[in-house]
């Protein structure tokens, strides 16, 4: 535990310590995994589990094929694109979609999401119920725009972080936590143009119901939820 602790803070520049950290927030290494500690006490300890009780439930129960982003990116009966989904976050569209058969490449630029996340995804391949899933789920730590290897894809999924509102609907501790690791996305638009060069056919934008385009882009097509919407462009 201790090694892996260390191997954490060198890789992400942070300091190591075994006792009470001055900071807001910090990284621990547990005995079973790495979590997000609020060391004021106001929330919980937060770590990525693709075996929770909210996501084994939308896995069984959430409406399979039928969900508005499985149809945004065209999954079918007998059709499971290969996706990128080049803003990871905690990796919960990924895993969804993987569990109904897509192969998923996710980008994760943040350095903190992305030890969540491979710590999700190790312990997800351990547990039998997700680890056929997980085999599905391949991380990459970075930014998409700066990544020069090909990748084999069907669609791009992108769902960058929308700036704050005060009247903003995002009260879930896990929203919370991506808004203070991550922050709005600024090159956002960008982001968009990127994909829309990558030559791959089919690129899936969600963003809240009423936000303008990207970039002003209009898509080909919008899939509309109560609070949200997916764009869709086909290049």
């Amino acid at each position: 535990m201790t090694e892996a602790a260390s191997t954490i803070a060198t890789r992400l520049g942070l300091e190591l310590t075994t006792v009470k950290s001055p900071f807001n927030r910090v990284l621990m290494v547990q005995a079973t995994h790495v979590e997000l500690v609020d060391t004021t006490g106001k929330t919980k300890p937060f770590f990525i589990d693709f075996n929770s009780d909210a996501l084994t439930y939308r896995r069984r129960h959430g409406g399979g094929r039928k969900q508005a982003v499985c149809r945004a990116i065209g999954l079918q009966k007998n059709r499971c694109p290969r996706v990128i989904d080049a803003t990871a976050g905690l990796g919960r569209d990924s895993f969804i979609l993987a569990s109904l058969g897509c192969p998923v490449t996710l980008f994760e630029r943040n350095p903190i999401l992305q030890v969540l996340l491979e710590d999700g995804l190790r312990r997800g391949l351990e547990h039998r119920a997700t680890r056929e899933i997980c085999k599905r789920m391949k991380l990459i730590t970075g930014d998409i725009q700066q990544y020069t290897d090909p990748i084999e894809a069907d669609v791009i999924y992108l769902d960058p972080m929308y700036p704050h509102r005060r009247k903003s609907s995002l009260v879930k501790k896990e929203m919370r936590i991506i808004r203070q690791l991550v922050g709005d996305y600024p090159d956002a638009d960008s982001l968009l143009a990127f994909a829309l060069q990558m030559g791959i056919q089919r690129i899936v934008v969600k963003r809240p119901k009423k936000a303008p385009y990207l970039g002003h882009k209009k898509p080909t097509s919008c899939l509309k939820e109560k609070n949200s919407r997916f764009d869709i462009y086909l290049p």
